[in-house]
């Protein structure tokens, strides 16, 4: 396999592009391409879906409508990966639309455009949804020559531990900033840690913060206790 396909150029689709440079030549197609780069071609949608791989990297909230255009056209030998942020969606969409001769393996690297630069431990996790070609094996292979921690697990368990990890921290994030949370002269580090916490997940999109809070089923719950535990630590 000498190239791999990824539907999706916004800012995850270039980090995942930059990993996937160091082993195959890559065609991609976005709805905004860019020119073509060192290993890297800018292409039709009907070329992408010609490679035995493809990655799916676009905005959650695109995916199921894009799963219902590529499936009337993707050949049964193919397989496909997505990297959304939640996964029983996608998974239950990818399952709904793609011919049962469609490969499937869901992931989420757990890191991002400016996370990648400062985390010295990446973690991805990654799940046989319906591996008919078996290409598992392989990228979870890949991904660990990468220095990538490879975890394998259910979308549901994702979803779950997903809810209390990204979807809290990005909350925490979005609600500080509108508190207003700025530098001081007296900053101590938790401070500081705060402060960074505020600038990595405001700067995603607002798209993405709907998207994590509202396809994830375990969101709602979370947000839920989190506000009552704010009140059981006032009341005190």
């Amino acid at each position: 396999m000498n190239t791999v396909g990824i539907i999706g150029y916004g800012r995850f689709g270039k980090v995942l592009a930059t990993i996937l440079q160091k082993g195959f030549s890559i065609n991609i197609y976005d709805v905004k391409p860019s020119n073509s780069l060192d290993n890297i071609n800018f292409v039709t949608l009907d070329e992408v879906l010609n490679e035995r791989v493809i990655f799916i990297a676009v905005p959650i909230h695109n995916f199921e409508n894009l799963l219902k255009k590529i499936s009337k056209a993707i050949k049964i030998n193919r397989t496909i990966i997505d990297v959304c942020s939640v996964k029983i969606h996608t998974a239950k969409v990818m399952l709904k639309y793609l011919p049962s001769g469609v490969g499937i393996l869901s992931s989420h690297p757990m890191f991002g455009p400016d996370s990648i630069l400062t985390n010295e431990k990446l973690k991805m996790m990654m799940h046989r949804t319906r591996d008919c070609h078996n290409q598992y094996s392989f990228w979870e292979k890949y991904f660990k020559d990468q220095n990538i921690e490879i975890l394998n697990m259910s979308p549901e368990k994702h979803d779950k531990l997903a809810a209390r990890t990204q979807g809290i921290t990005h909350f925490l994030g979005r609600s500080l900033k509108k508190f207003g949370i700025s530098k001081t002269n007296i900053d101590t580090q938790g401070f500081r840690v705060l402060l960074n916490l505020v600038d990595q997940t405001c700067n995603d999109s607002w798209e993405l913060y709907s998207d994590l809070q509202s396809y994830n089923p375990y969101t709602k719950d979370m947000i839920h206790r989190l506000k009552k535990s704010f009140e059981e630590v006032e009341g005190k």
